[in-house]
């Protein structure tokens, strides 16, 4: 088949990623950014996300956060951003034949956002409330939670949405400090995908060739020493325990990679995975349970997440923990592995479907890993996976003493649930 992406490298290194699909009548229009809240400093956790929102306050050329949103929407298109640990991503989608509209708002915000004092001391108010949202939002927060005591006090156990504290000392020279340190060539990768159109590259090389090129530097990398089951409780009244449980799991670069994704299908993948099944169909322990393996660069963390009856939330914890025992030791079964293939394949598949997934899944690629994976190298990658392959992964690291549970909830004995995490009990 041919291939899904293209790729070209401007003169500044900054590079372009394309995916053609001439059937579609829109356009997605990406600039991602290896740069996240993991290149933050203690004093400057949370500047990732706050220009996030500043970008979209006001440039010279349309000064104000009206008419930046007035230009998309005169188009009938939708813009927004997202933030995470290691990259940053900007987006408009809009009919094709509006995309060098899309593209040079887009660009706009992102080169010539005036950062203006004023609009920053407001926008504190705001990022300070969408804490509190974040706070008051266990099911949210205990990923905050559970980060934080996989990697400690370093950026990758930091809230991406900072702190208070941090916030609310971000003067204009701290955002600009942090886009001239990490907002350069070498770290962007502008992405379209659907009805490109005619002179794409000639336009993003008009209006990004110019970004300043030069090394950047790296974030530390990932550390983790743990040598026994670790606990940790967020104390909140409430009428529901939100709990996670996982271990140390592999970075997204790995020889296993594919059979690490169906062992997290198996055990939490849908509503007829392991987890599913036994926790809630079963035992009416919880209303959502699932299971995920989230990847870093460096890092990675396979787990399950459920809010939980806090009535029977011993019995949760310990179906949970044996759920991870017995993935870990027994093979399963033939079905099982043709189920989770098939569910993979299916859920990447649709996910390409439209403009904008298609050109997410290249530039996650791109810019986390520096290379752009077709969609079938990921297909043949899940038809290769055995039985005994995911049982390798599951022993090697699905281990008593890596065991790691974060819970919110009205408790605040650790040692009760530190007895839990035992295979045998």
């Amino acid at each position: 088949m041919p291939n899904a992406f293209e790729k070209t490298t401007l003169a500044n290194g900054l590079r372009v990623v394309t995916a053609p699909m001439p059937q579609a009548k829109s356009v997605a229009c990406f600039v991602m950014l290896a740069a996240g809240s993991r290149y933050e400093t203690k004093d400057t956790n949370g500047i990732a996300h706050f220009a996030e929102h500043m970008f979209f306050k006001g440039t010279e050329k349309r000064p104000t956060a009206r008419e930046i949103a007035g230009e998309i929407d005169s188009i009938g298109g939708e813009f927004n951003a997202f933030t995470g640990k290691e990259y940053t991503g900007y987006y408009v989608k809009c009919a094709a034949e509006h995309r060098d509209v899309a593209l040079d708002v887009l660009v706009d915000m992102l080169r010539h956002s005036k950062f203006d004092p004023e609009e920053i001391e407001r926008e504190k108010g705001v990022i300070v409330e969408e804490m509190n949202m974040y706070y008051d939002t266990p099911r949210d927060y205990v990923d905050g939670v559970y980060d934080g005591l996989l990697y400690d006090d370093t950026p990758l156990g930091w809230d991406i949405i900072g702190r208070k504290e941090t916030v609310r000392a971000a003067k204009r020279e701290t955002f600009i400090d942090y886009l001239e340190r990490w907002y350069r060539a070498p770290r962007i990768v502008a992405g379209v995908a659907g009805n490109l159109g005619e002179g794409l590259i000639p336009q993003l090389e008009e209006l990004l060739g110019d970004v300043q090129n030069g090394a950047t530097g790296e974030p530390p990398p990932a550390e983790w020493h743990q040598q026994a089951p670790q606990v940790k409780l967020h104390t909140k009244q409430s009428d529901q325990a939100h709990i996670r449980v996982g271990v140390h799991s592999y970075p997204i670069v790995h020889p296993d990679r594919y059979a690490l994704g169906l062992l997290a299908t198996v055990l939490g993948g849908g509503m007829s995975s392991r987890l599913f099944t036994e926790v809630r169909e079963r035992r009416g322990l919880a209303y959502y349970i699932y299971g995920h393996q989230q990847g870093y660069t460096d890092a990675g963390t396979l787990f399950a997440q459920g809010g939980v009856d806090i009535q029977r939330i011993d019995d949760a914890v310990s179906t949970v923990v044996g759920e991870f025992a017995r993935i870990a030791g027994e093979p399963i079964e033939p079905d099982e592995l043709e189920k989770a293939r098939n569910f993979a394949k299916g859920r990447l598949v649709l996910s390409l479907e439209d403009p904008k997934g298609m050109i997410l899944f290249g530039l996650r690629n791109e810019v986390l890993e520096g290379t752009l994976r077709e969609p079938d190298e990921v297909l043949t990658g899940l038809d290769a996976v055995t039985i005994e392959d995911i049982q390798r992964v599951a022993q090697d690291i699905i281990r008593e003493d890596r065991l790691n549970f974060a819970l919110i909830g009205p408790f605040d004995d650790a040692d009760r649930f530190q007895k839990l995490l035992a295979f045998s009990a």
